[in-house]
């Protein structure tokens, strides 16, 4: 009778020790899990803004490369922006400059 019920204890106390390692490594998972979807979310942000800067310089390449192209083959436009950017002016011009 005794080895009957240290038996039945050992069982229990095995039972209970499985019941521990599994619901320990359910808990571990889970921690896991929360921590693997937390980085995925930052990633998922981090990409977003990634691709949002890709497609402005996507843009300002687009308009740069436009810009280029006049200068190229436009000579009126090259005149003007040097015109502006430089301040040059035609020999019978006066150029003003104010301060804002």
């Amino acid at each position: 009778m005794i080895r009957d019920v240290s038996l039945v204890n050992l069982r229990r106390f095995i039972f209970a020790l499985y019941l521990a390692l599994i619901v320990g490594i359910a808990l571990a998972g889970g921690l896991y899990f929360l921590d693997a979807r937390a980085e995925y979310g930052r990633l998922k942000t981090i990409q977003a803004e990634s691709r949002r800067r890709v497609a402005e310089a996507e843009v300002r390449l687009k308009y740069q490369e436009q810009v280029l192209e006049r200068l190229r083959t436009d000579p009126a436009y090259v005149e003007k922006v040097i015109r502006r950017k430089l301040g040059y002016a035609r020999p019978e011009e006066y150029v003003f400059r104010f301060e804002n």
